[in-house]
């Protein structure tokens, strides 16, 4: 589960990138440069929200609930982040604990979604933003984190429908950012740099997970091929 105690994430690092354009202006000579930086800018200043639909998930199918604004930081990714890992967690306790918990502002921790042993996924932060999950301000701006109902210790807790359903959703952001599906870019929060954390523990199942991320990413882009007009399909979209 997402670590306390991660205020450095609240750092908008404006005064870093107010530098940046204006060693951008000076070594490019346009306007456009500045535009285009100023206008990332506008909408990381405090107390300016870029627009979001109420509601809206980046995962058809997923149940939205919003986390506490304490708990994640506004971006506009991966304009200005990349994205290039997913990072697997598990909440250490029940599904209904890890929304509360991620609801809670004093918890300064949380992930943008949640998988039950049911296979129903909760998400509570858009991919846009910054979840503060990881413990490492650097692989929380590159990554998206995905807790799993359970405890490390029980490997009754994760099931079919979780590996399946959460696999699903992996293969699916793997695909909107261009994710290598390996162990290099799909980690387990132990692996983060920093850490104190131990899970998804011994007894998830990484051969299997990848697999079943492998051939669900198979069949995700046999479907949207099928489902493509002649000429070729449109831009992705938030739900895809």
């Amino acid at each position: 589960m997402g670590a306390k105690g991660a205020s450095e994430d609240g750092d908008r690092r404006i005064g870093r990138r107010a530098l940046i354009v204006g060693g951008l202006v000076a070594a490019a000579g346009t306007a456009a440069v500045a535009r285009d930086e100023l206008a990332r800018l506008w909408w990381r200043l405090p107390g300016i929200d870029k627009p979001r639909k109420p509601g809206e998930v980046d995962f058809a199918g997923a149940r939205w609930v919003a986390a506490s604004d304490a708990n994640w930081r506004g971006a506009d990714r991966p304009d200005d982040y990349r994205i290039d890992m997913v990072v697997v967690h598990v909440t250490q306790g029940s599904l209904d604990s890890a929304v509360r918990a991620f609801q809670d502002p004093g918890h300064k921790a949380s992930a943008h979604y949640i998988v039950g042993k049911d296979g129903r996924i909760t998400q509570m932060i858009r991919e846009l933003d910054v979840a503060y999950h990881a413990g490492n301000r650097d692989y929380n701006e590159r990554s998206v984190g995905i807790e799993h109902e359970g405890f490390v210790d029980r490997p009754e807790d994760f099931t079919d429908e979780m590996y399946a359903a959460s696999a699903r959703l992996t293969a699916r952001i793997c695909a909107r950012y261009g994710i290598p599906v390996d162990r290099e870019h799909i980690i387990g929060h132990v692996e983060v740099p920093g850490t104190d954390h131990t899970d998804p523990g011994p007894h998830w199942d990484w051969d299997r997970y990848l697999k079943l991320v492998r051939r669900a990413g198979t069949a995700q882009s046999e479907e949207k091929r099928s489902a493509a007009p002649a000429g070729g399909s449109g831009s992705p979209t938030p739900g895809s």
